[in-house]
């Protein structure tokens, strides 16, 4: 029997069947150790192969090839990977100008993490009822640098329903990673755009203007459609990161994963050159005038250095 994971709380996981019947299941004891470096070698998203135990649980005995997945390092074992979601088809990024501030660092890496496994994003500015007129100002500066690296992102208001309906259109006949710090407004979006998801929400912590974690584990969620031609979409929900390190990147690669650096490197000197201080290097003359702009340039390099020194740093 085949199915789709759609719901992991740690130890179990939720398999829709072919069929249409949900199904909890466990994982043989051997599964976890054919070679997987993670906290968690199935993940929300994944086929499988499954076989009933009893009525109500089952054994899930294989997993079926990956179109993609994403990952990041595990916060607690340094050297394991955390699976956060299989076969997407995009992921929408919430992110906030203020309330709390989403970092350029923690946008830029996950941008990077998300080239690298080829899976295309949508950055989502949300709470932009709340922003001042300087911060309107910035938000569209923001979206100007995005939209000019080639990345699609919208502003909307989750409390205010601006900008909803063309994130429900977007997710339709997709299944959509939403990702994001904690108190960016994740599950306020998904209980908008899904009547009857409950997720729960909290208020950002006052004294350090950061998000308190409200989803604890990963979920798919269907989007009811809102034409009866509609095809079937997904959301897969998941716990909100503070931090995200990359995994498995070498620093010879990370180049690719910035879509403007990799551009300007096909005109430096040196092949394998680093963009730090080499001589003839094209990138570090286009950062000098301004094509690529600074904040990339900065997490470029904060990427760089993890893998120089093996560390793990947070988007803060």
């Amino acid at each position: 029997m085949t199915g789709l994971v759609i719901k992991n709380t740690g130890y179990w996981y939720t398999v829709l069947t072919d069929d249409g019947a949900t199904v909890d299941c466990k994982v043989k004891g051997n599964f976890r150790l054919k070679g997987i470096r993670s906290t968690n070698p199935i993940a929300v998203g994944d086929r499988v192969v499954i076989k009933k135990a009893d009525e109500t649980t089952a054994f899930i005995t294989e997993i079926e090839d990956r179109r993609n997945y994403v990952i990041r390092k595990s916060s607690n074992l340094s050297k394991q990977s955390h699976i956060i979601a299989a076969n997407v088809d995009q992921a929408m990024l919430i992110v906030t100008i203020n309330y709390p501030e989403t970092s350029t660092t923690f946008i830029d890496r996950f941008l990077a993490s998300a080239e690298a496994y080829r899976i295309p994003v949508v950055l989502v500015f949300n709470k932009i009822d709340l922003l001042s007129a300087e911060e309107l100002h910035y938000l569209d500066m923001m979206r100007t640098l995005y939209d000019t690296i080639g990345y699609k992102s919208l502003a909307v208001s989750a409390a205010t329903g601006s900008g909803m309906e063309e994130l429900h259109d977007m997710l339709a006949g997709k299944i959509t990673l939403f990702s994001g710090n904690s108190g960016v407004g994740k599950s306020t979006i998904i209980n908008t755009l899904i009547p009857g998801a409950n997720l729960r929400t909290a208020e950002i912590s006052d004294a350090h203007n950061q998000g308190m974690h409200t989803t604890t584990f990963s979920e798919m969620l269907p989007i009811p459609a809102s034409m009866p031609e509609e095809t079937q979409g997904w959301i897969i929900d998941t716990p909100g990161i503070r931090g995200f390190g990359t995994f498995d990147i070498e620093p010879e690669e990370l180049t690719s994963y910035f879509k403007e650096i990799f551009q300007f490197s096909k005109d430096c000197r040196f092949s394998d050159c680093t963009h730090t201080h080499e001589p003839g290097c094209a990138v570090l003359k286009a950062v000098e005038e301004h094509y690529i702009s600074a904040s990339r340039y900065q997490s470029y390099l904060s990427m760089l250095e993890d893998k120089e020194e093996g560390k793990y740093r947070t988007g803060h």
